[in-house]
């Protein structure tokens, strides 16, 4: 199972570039060669939809996401990450490039372009979500950010048990949205966030969504961002319970809020919103995984002109855990204003990793 470990997302392949050392030529015999050691991986997440958009249905085949994972030791305390993305656009996105220097559990200062403190959900991303249309529901993807949640500039974050503690600077657009109608009249982007594992602790600066029954979980965290006039803040919540024979049961809960003073057509703004999701994970192994039965509920609305609601269910088989696994998902979106379109869309979505 990959877990959460003091550096970026990677896939479990190694690539020893020191075994190559005795092919190259022109080396004195006494010297010696040690190159760094370099891990490489990649992961995808396809899926088939059918949706019902109240006056027609459509199938869709959709690679959602690839991803390519590189990650580098320098030293023993300076590393390198350099991950891609593709969204299923023309377009191979950057999507981390960080220089991490790690001296301890409690000092390590990372800069580049690299998630900045922020909710749980956009800690873990799409390839370590519980439930398979993660953000679809509007409540966690909020944040200002250059590409795939990432933005540019320096953190620091720390381990002290229990307590994890992050907090950096960072250049973002200073546009929340398609238009000006959305700018926030600053250069700078402060984020900081807090976090308290009361149970068994969650080790690195990433975190999951869930961990299929491998740890007890009490997590609480906040979060806040804040650029000139604008301001945000979520708090998150999860609990997971190993149960005996190997199953699991969890719940996961936020509430995200965010405030702007915009600088364009707009006036004052107001954003916020909610979702809480339950989940059990059956003993019993079927054939060569487990199931997974998972609902979520969530709503957000904008400054009191309209909201939207979002179901979700899902049947999930976990063959190895986030590193493969399908969904069977149903979700439903219902816009609460006049002539909204609301949509049902069946699907079964496959994610792989290595």
């Amino acid at each position: 199972m990959q877990l959460p470990i003091s550096g970026p997302r990677r896939g479990s392949l190694a690539c020893i570039l020191a075994a190559v050392a005795p092919f190259a030529g022109g080396v004195a015999s006494a010297a010696e060669v040690t190159l760094p050691t370099v891990t490489l991986g990649a992961g995808v997440r396809t899926s088939l939809t059918n949706v019902d958009d109240g006056t027609d249905t459509y199938a869709d085949f959709d690679v959602n996401s690839a991803r390519l994972y590189i990650n580098g030791s320098v030293t023993d305390k300076i590393k390198f990450t350099f991950n891609t993305e593709y969204n299923g656009t023309d377009d191979l996105i950057l999507m981390d490039a960080i220089a991490r220097f790690e001296y301890s559990d409690q000092l390590n200062i990372w800069a580049g372009r690299l998630l900045p403190p922020s909710d749980r959900a956009n800690l873990y991303g799409p390839y370590y979500a519980n439930n398979w249309a993660v953000y679809i529901d509007g409540v966690q993807d909020m944040w200002p950010n250059t590409a795939v949640g990432r933005d540019e500039g320096v953190l620091y974050w720390g381990q002290f048990g229990k307590v994890k503690l992050s907090a950096g600077v960072f250049d973002v657009p200073q546009t929340l949205g398609p238009s000006d109608s959305n700018a926030f009249d600053a250069d700078l982007l402060w984020a900081g966030r807090a976090q308290i594992d009361l149970w068994d602790p969650e080790n690195g600066y990433y975190l999951n969504g869930t961990y299929y029954g491998d740890k007890d979980l009490l997590a609480f965290g906040v979060a806040t961002q804040s650029a000139g006039d604008y301001t945000a803040y979520s708090g998150d919540f999860l609990f997971e319970k190993k149960l005996g024979g190997g199953g699991a049961i969890g719940v996961e809960a936020e509430y995200y809020s965010q405030e702007m003073d915009p600088v364009g057509t707009l006036n004052d703004s107001d954003y916020d919103g909610y979702y809480g999701l339950v989940h059990y994970v059956f003993p019993t192994p079927v054939g060569i995984g487990k199931f997974q039965v998972l609902a979520k509920y969530g709503e957000a609305g904008f400054d009191g002109s309209y909201d939207v609601k979002t179901t979700e269910l899902n049947v999930n088989y976990l063959i190895k855990t986030f590193n493969a696994r399908t969904s069977l998902f149903y979700t439903e979106q219902k816009p609460d204003y006049a002539g909204a379109t609301k949509y049902k869309t069946f699907g079964l979505g496959l994610q792989l990793q290595m």
